[in-house]
C-alpha cells in the first residue's frame, strides 16, 4: 500500500503536505506516488482545485492541508487485522 499525492509543480501546499506527511513516525517507509494532477483530464476535474490532495490505498485521507489524524485513522484502518 502507498500514498498518492495529486499535485502540481510549483505549488507550495503540496510541497508543504508531503514535507509534514514524511515527518510523521507512522508514515517512514511508506511510500507516496507524487502525480500530477494535470496529466489527465479526470484528474484534473476531480481534485484540480482542492490541491494537494492525498489518498492512501486509493482512499481520500485529507486535501489542502496535512492532516494527522486523519492519516492516523487510514493507516490504522489498513492494517487492521482481517
Amino acid at each position: 500500500m502507498r500514498f498518492s499525492l495529486y499535485s502540481r509543480p510549483g505549488c507550495g501546499l503540496c510541497e508543504e503536505m508531503l514535507s509534514d506527511l514524511a515527518a510523521l513516525p507512522a508514515t517512514r517507509g511508506i511510500p507516496v506516488d507524487v502525480i500530477d494532477v494535470d496529466l489527465e483530464v479526470d484528474t484534473r476535474a476531480r481534485y484540480g482545485h482542492k490541491i494537494p490532495v492525498l489518498l492512501f490505498a486509493g482512499e481520500l485521507v485529507c486535501h489542502g492541508r496535512l492532516d494527522p489524524e486523519e492519516v492516523d485513522k487510514a493507516l490504522s484502518f489498513h492494517r487492521r487485522p482481517v
